[in-house]
């Protein structure tokens, strides 16, 4: 069965991961230098906009590269987890780069509709129709990929696709009607994308920072179902977080009815987190139900009232 082989699992999965966002890592930063140029020379910002988009999504896919390598190395005696959690720092800083250049591209999209500036249509909508392509194949690398760290980097491709159309659009428009405005409106549009993809980033790494739960987990379900199997009495103390971006982890102090059947349960416990959340990472603590005190120990004892 294959979590009996954790460790080899991930580490073949880590290894097809690395291969795919290198990758689209190569494909994206090869063409956003292709599209600033493009644009640049077209005199498009709409092509410089997805261009900045494309260098933004090329950081985050550098990063779920490095992740996923350095996710192959064993944690140390002073990184215990490893050090996935530079890939959540370095994705903060990734999120706030792309908000300074919404803010840049927005600034100059204003100044283009008081002051409309000469775009190339022709040469922004074959720009754009090779970005399309570029996004398209590295949609698709990525699509077949596992792990969180390859989700993320595929929503920056998807936004990266809208950003191309935007793009086209802008090029057609331009061709067809002469109508200037269509390149910073469409930026405007590109930076929209960019603005929601970085918040979510930074709303999704401050999380992990903070040690929420994941979004996907609820705790106190989690709490009931493990309270529900046989041999438990209750559950306390129970803390759900993420390490990093690959690993689930969870902790509680389990209250069994004998302490003799607990390598029996810790087996079945494991497996519930396991199959039914996906947790793998547990750290459980068995406790002895507390014993009734008699009514005649706490007449005899008032002093120890209150203390359980």
């Amino acid at each position: 069965m294959a979590h009996n082989h954790p460790h080899h699992a991930s580490d073949y999965h880590g290894a097809g991961n690395e291969r795919r966002l290198t990758l689209a890592l190569t494909l994206t930063l090869g063409f956003a230098a292709v599209e600033a140029i493009g644009g640049w020379l077209a005199g498009s910002l709409a092509l410089m906009g997805d261009a900045g988009h494309m260098l933004g999504d090329t950081s985050a896919l550098g990063l779920a590269a490095l992740a996923a390598r350095m996710a192959k190395r064993p944690p140390t005696e002073r990184h215990s987890f490893g050090l996935g959690r530079l890939e959540v720092l370095a994705g903060l800083t990734n999120a706030v780069f792309m908000l300074a250049i919404v803010a840049a591209i927005a600034w100059a999209a204003a100044g283009r509709l008081l002051e409309p500036q000469p775009v190339q249509g022709a040469m922004v909508l074959v720009v754009g129709g090779l970005g399309l392509m570029v996004n398209l194949v590295a949609a698709w690398l990525l699509h077949g990929g596992e792990g969180l760290n390859v989700r993320g980097a595929l929503l920056h491709v998807i936004g990266d696709l809208l950003g191309s159309i935007a793009a086209l659009a802008s090029g057609a428009i331009i061709m067809v009607t002469g109508w200037l405005a269509a390149d910073p409106i469409l930026s405007l549009v590109i930076c929209a994308l960019i603005l929601f993809a970085s918040l979510n980033l930074l709303r999704d790494g401050i999380h992990v920072l903070l040690e929420g739960v994941p979004h996907h987990l609820d705790l106190p379900e989690v709490g009931e179902r493990l309270a529900a199997e046989e041999g438990v009495d209750s559950v306390h103390d129970l803390h759900i977080w993420v390490p990093d971006s690959g690993m689930t982890a969870l902790s509680a102090h389990v209250v069994v009815a004998d302490l003799r059947d607990w390598d029996t349960l810790l087996d079945r416990l494991n497996a519930v987190l396991q199959e039914e959340f996906d947790i793998e990472h547990a750290t459980l603590q068995p406790e002895p139900q507390a014993k009734p005190l008699h009514p005649m120990s706490l007449e005899e004892a008032p002093t120890n009232r209150g203390t359980h």
